[in-house]
């Protein structure tokens, strides 16, 4: 779970970074570290939560949305361990 909650921030803290620097100085250098970075991010949110026990299905589907997915993945299984 410590790894999902890693994942999801550098996830989310990433993309908006990327944004921030595309929608202002769009420095080539800036995409280049943060894109792999996020890219890396995503797909370990997703296949941490794949391998999850006892991830429901609609945790495996949200882990897919880009950029928030870990945050919902988070939030669905802290909602079904109520």
């Amino acid at each position: 779970m410590k790894l999902l909650k890693i994942a999801a921030a550098v996830e989310a803290v990433t993309v908006c970074l990327l944004f921030l620097n595309l929608f202002t100085v769009h420095w080539p250098a800036v995409s280049s570290a943060l894109g792999p970075t996020h890219g890396t991010a995503y797909l370990v949110t997703i296949v941490t939560t794949l391998a999850t026990a006892g991830a429901s299905v609609r945790a495996k589907l949200l882990a897919f949305v880009p950029a928030v997915g870990g945050y919902l993945v988070l939030r669905e299984l802290s909602a079904r361990k109520r």
